[in-house]
C-alpha cells in the first residue's frame, strides 16, 4: 500500500482527510465544506477543499 503524501501541506492530515470525507459522503458543495471548518476556526477555502478532493479524494 503507498502511503499519501500529505507533506508540504500547511493543515494537518487529519482535517485534509475530515474535508476530503464530507465533500464525498454527504451531498456537499465545495463552499458548504469550507463553512463546516470555519466553524470551528479553521480557515480553508473552497479552492483548497477543490484540490484535496482532487489529490486525496
Amino acid at each position: 500500500m503507498i502511503p499519501i503524501p500529505f507533506k508540504r501541506h500547511r493543515f494537518s492530515p487529519a482535517i485534509i482527510q475530515y474535508a476530503a470525507c464530507l465533500y464525498t459522503r454527504f451531498t456537499l458543495s465545495f463552499r458548504d465544506v469550507e463553512d463546516l471548518p470555519s466553524e470551528r476556526g479553521i480557515d480553508v477555502s473552497n479552492e483548497t477543499v477543490r484540490r484535496w478532493f482532487l489529490k486525496f479524494g
